[in-house]
């Protein structure tokens, strides 16, 4: 089924529908691709509760499923591009909706910012700067930003050859190096992972809101994300009711089976001097790796890394830009117009990924230039998924307990309640979990980061909304291509 829609301005617009299942589900993947989710939150963890941490990502895979069920409904019911404004919408109206989409907008663009300039260190150590500069950094991130533009902008054929080839690095880089570390190098007996470190005796409790293991819950809360991205591209997947549920459960059980396996490995060969390992400090899988397999590992892993981080820049570009062009087409953003026009060949939203590419430019130099700006955006990032999951995901506790929710293909009939009240419930306790103002970092402000990030975007996105509410069209256009599906 392909179908169109009318943009704001009366144009017909159609996106093509090249994607189908598995290339929806490697979107996905390669969105919070698990290198990506393990290498940046491993060291964070483990440095703050031990090896136990790794109990954290039961619970916080148990929580996210929930709302992945959730959101599987939602796609099967609304697939449209746009998932959370879309949905949001549909729920709650195109006001509600409207803040749910600005919200994603601004957690997905300052996601991708910050995974460009996490592969510009591994890329710096391919090319042989073994101390990197900040500027350094921000100009290679620079370059993955351009090409990974140039990528998105070729067409679907080489953003799905790419993550096709994300894939089988991270089968090769976790899953080949987990099993390798297994059965070659393990030093540490599974009793290990109820060692909490060197905090566990602290005064303020383990399990306390103050304890370390809800502050690595806090970390590990970054590595399930992504998996609504599939969402995020629907009006250009092939039988989108049947396909994006299932790229939406099987990509978050996917990443969590290899996270959570690849964890376990580094933890059980962690030898027990690990402090002692050379540069374990700084980045504790890289050591461990090195210590166990070699130098010889250093540059083949590095690619890999590379290669994975860079699988998720071009997500999460493509994730942004098709949000942005989704309200466009609703007249909902400054310059609706031009941002809602698709190239006449490729069907691409051209200008919403150049807007992506100047706000990752914009980032990169005041990342240079502000101190602590990179981290209060890692910061921010976290939180700001769980704040834009909170908007549809609430709505639909509502419509739901109402008896108001009309179900699509996929559907969990009456284990429907429960599993969104439960969703919410876990929703607001990990963004309150994370959002909470625990001296942790040592400043004010990164410590404020997520509470100061929401409420600037959502400030800024007030005075965006109401130079621009007399002028939404979702009222009339993205709620017709609800009404439009449910009558199919």
């Amino acid at each position: 089924m392909s179908h169109t829609s009318a943009t704001a301005q009366g144009e017909a617009q159609s996106l093509k529908r090249d994607f189908s299942f598995g290339s929806a589900f490697a979107f996905a993947f390669a969105f919070i691709s698990p290198i990506v989710a393990l290498y940046g939150i491993y060291g964070l963890a483990i440095s703050t509760a031990g090896p136990s941490f790794w109990w954290g990502f039961i619970i916080v895979f148990a929580g996210q499923l929930l709302v992945a069920l959730v959101f599987a409904m939602l796609v099967s019911r609304w697939p449209l591009e746009g998932s959370i404004y879309q949905w949001a919408t549909g729920l709650a109206g195109p006001r509600f909706g409207w803040f749910a989409g600005w919200f994603y907008i601004w957690t997905l663009t300052i996601a991708m910012a910050t995974v460009a300039l996490g592969a510009a260190g591994f890329i710096a150590n391919l090319l042989g700067m073994t101390e990197p500069t900040g500027t350094d950094k921000a100009l290679i991130a620079f370059v993955v930003l351009i090409v990974g533009t140039v990528i998105n902008l070729a067409g679907r054929g080489i953003l799905k050859a790419f993550m096709y080839a994300s894939i089988v690095a991270e089968v090769v880089g976790s899953i080949g190096l987990g099993l390798w570390l297994l059965i070659t190098s393990r030093s540490q007996d599974f009793s290990v992972l109820f060692d909490g470190g060197a905090s566990v005796g602290a005064s303020d409790g383990f399990y306390s809101l103050t304890g370390s293991f809800l502050v690595a819950m806090v970390f590990i809360g970054f590595s399930f994300v992504g998996f609504e991205s599939a969402g995020s591209i629907a009006e250009e997947v092939r039988e989108p009711k049947k396909n994006l549920p299932k790229a939406v459960l099987f990509s978050i059980s996917f990443i969590a089976v290899v996270v959570m396996f690849s964890s376990l490995a580094i933890i059980l060969a962690t030898p027990t001097n690990a402090a002692d390992l050379p540069g374990y400090d700084v980045d504790p899988v890289y050591a461990v790796l090195t210590a166990k397999l070699g130098q010889g590992i250093a540059l083949p892993l590095q690619a890999l890394f590379a290669i994975g981080f860079i699988a998720s820049f071009l997500a999460l570009q493509t994730s942004a830009s098709r949000l942005i062009w989704a309200l466009a087409r609703d007249n909902a953003m400054p310059f609706s117009k031009a941002m809602s026009r698709l190239s006449a060949k490729q069907k691409q939203p051209v200008i919403p990924i150049l807007v992506t590419t100047v706000i990752g430019m914009a980032l990169f130099l005041l990342s240079n230039v502000a101190e602590n700006l990179y981290l209060l955006m890692v910061n921010f990032t976290s939180g700001g998924f769980y704040l834009s999951f909170l908007f549809p995901v609430a709505a639909f506790v509502v419509v739901a307990i109402r008896g108001k929710w009309k179900s699509g293909p996929f559907t969990l009939g009456a284990w429907t309640v429960p599993v969104a009240v439960v969703s919410l419930v876990w929703i607001v306790f990990e963004l309150l979990n994370i959002a909470w103002p625990r001296p942790v970092w040592g400043d004010v402000w990164l410590d404020w980061s997520v509470v100061v990030g929401a409420v600037v975007i959502g400030v800024v996105g007030l005075f965006v909304f109401l130079a621009k509410r007399n002028s939404i069209k979702s009222s009339e256009t993205a709620l017709a291509k609800l009404n439009a599906l449910d009558n199919e």
